[in-house]
């Protein structure tokens, strides 16, 4: 029997949040945007009377003010959305147990053999948004499909508040038309990839030799050509979450970071993923270096370790192994992203001969100790007091003698040290 799945996908959900609490902001040009003082202020989420205006996701405030200046604009309140995608996700669950969350606004559900209960797909897809307007108060878009892909494509296709059907049959018509970054999973570094292959649309890439796009782009290359054909047998996973696959940390800079100052944000980001990885009782060995220039160019680099681990200096010191391999020291960074992937709940604890691992292990968690007690702020490294500190401490206005860097200063890249050569 050919699965129904459905695709649930709130509309400008951070922006219809707002409006559901405030009915004094329906119908006006709602912009969740973060802080600009902080280089956070880019629109996160924008409503579609704001969206008319040409503001996107992505837009910095000067931006988005420029292009509707008329706009509501809220700083981003994420307890708030994650308890109301908890009430959405109690609604799913009321009409079938397989709901996969897939982001905070979108999730997946198999309704195959519900038909008896609960009547056909389009029935079932009418009565789950009826009851999120009712009970939540905000609007979804439901994609119907025979699997999880274009059951999303659907989806895609009638913002806000809509209601699509799509079949294999389907695919041909309405799908091999559209530009290929329309398609789930294209982003915008394989588009190019594609373009030079004279790959334009989704037909382009259903209808390319699988073996070549093979040769060229690995397993991904055959995954994007069927997905091009609409085959997708990938299951709806309702313990998809209970998964933890990596722990990552990111954070826009306060200001433009080049060479020896990105390392001080990589022992701090550090510090935070290792925390995480034994709060978790995780350990991995997989180290990713995110970044974002001021031109929003990303750089996305990942070295694999000899072992596991959950130590900050095992991760930053290949971290920033990455950040001098693949990036100049003279070229600006606003954003930085740390995650440690290929995690494992069992470490086998190799014993080292003279035990520094051991120690380091032992201080680490004794500082875990110190801020779950105290608080974040409680202990942190002495880089953390440099000019390019920004997670624990304020950059004093003019900073003590001995952490000026003057011509004679020398950070060695340690995460204990700085002071004058």
């Amino acid at each position: 029997m050919s699965r129904a799945i459905l695709l649930v996908d709130m509309n400008a959900f951070f922006a219809s949040v707002h409006q559901a609490l405030d009915p004094g902001l329906r119908g006006k040009p709602v912009i969740v945007a973060g802080d600009p003082a902080k280089r956070h202020g880019v629109v996160l989420a924008a409503s579609y009377e704001a969206r008319a205006k040409g503001v996107k996701t992505g837009l910095t405030v000067a931006e988005a003010r420029l292009a509707c200046p008329e706009g509501v604009f809220i700083r981003p309140q994420h307890d708030l959305y994650v308890c109301f995608s908890a009430r959405i996700l109690r609604i799913l669950y009321d009409f079938t147990p397989l709901v996969e969350p897939f982001s905070i606004d979108e999730a997946f559900l198999d309704v195959t053999g519900c038909h008896k209960l609960l009547g056909s797909p389009v029935e079932i897809a009418r009565r789950l948004k009826a009851r999120i307007r009712q009970e939540v108060g905000i609007t979804c878009s439901v994609g119907i499909g025979p699997n999880k892909l274009l059951a999303k494509m659907a989806a895609e296709l009638q913002k806000p508040d809509g209601l699509t059907v799509l079949t294999f049959e389907d695919v041909p018509r309405r799908l091999w038309p559209l530009p290929v970054r329309e398609l789930f999973g294209v982003g915008p570094r394989y588009e190019e990839h594609l373009r030079k292959l004279n790959i334009h649309t989704i037909g382009d890439l259903a209808n390319f030799p699988m073996d070549v796009l093979k040769r060229r782009f690995g397993v991904y290359g055959e995954t994007l050509w069927f997905c091009a054909r609409g085959i997708d047998h990938s299951p709806v996973d309702p313990g998809s979450l209970k998964q933890v696959k990596s722990i990552g940390q990111q954070i826009t800079l306060p200001r433009d970071y080049r060479g020896e100052e990105i390392k001080v944000v990589l022992w701090e980001l550090a510090d935070r993923v290792a925390r995480r990885a034994r709060a978790g009782g995780y350990a991995g060995k997989t180290v990713v270096l995110s970044l974002k220039d001021t031109r929003f160019n990303w750089l996305s680099r990942r070295k694999s370790l000899p072992f596991h681990t959950r130590l900050a200096g095992d991760i930053y010191r290949a971290a920033a192994d990455l950040l001098e391999q693949h990036w100049s020291p003279h070229w600006p960074v606003r954003l930085v992203g740390l995650t440690l992937g290929g995690l494992t709940a069992r470490l086998p604890e190799q014993l080292t001969l003279f035990g520094e691992r051991e120690k380091r292990q032992r201080a680490e968690q004794a500082c875990d100790t110190i801020k779950k007690r105290y608080g974040e702020k409680a202990i942190f490294r002495a880089v953390s007091l440099t000019r390019a500190g920004v997670f624990y401490v304020e950059p004093p206005r003019t900073a003590p003698s001995f952490l000026m860097k003057g011509p004679q200063d020398r950070w060695d890249g340690g995460g204990d040290v700085y002071g004058r050569q």
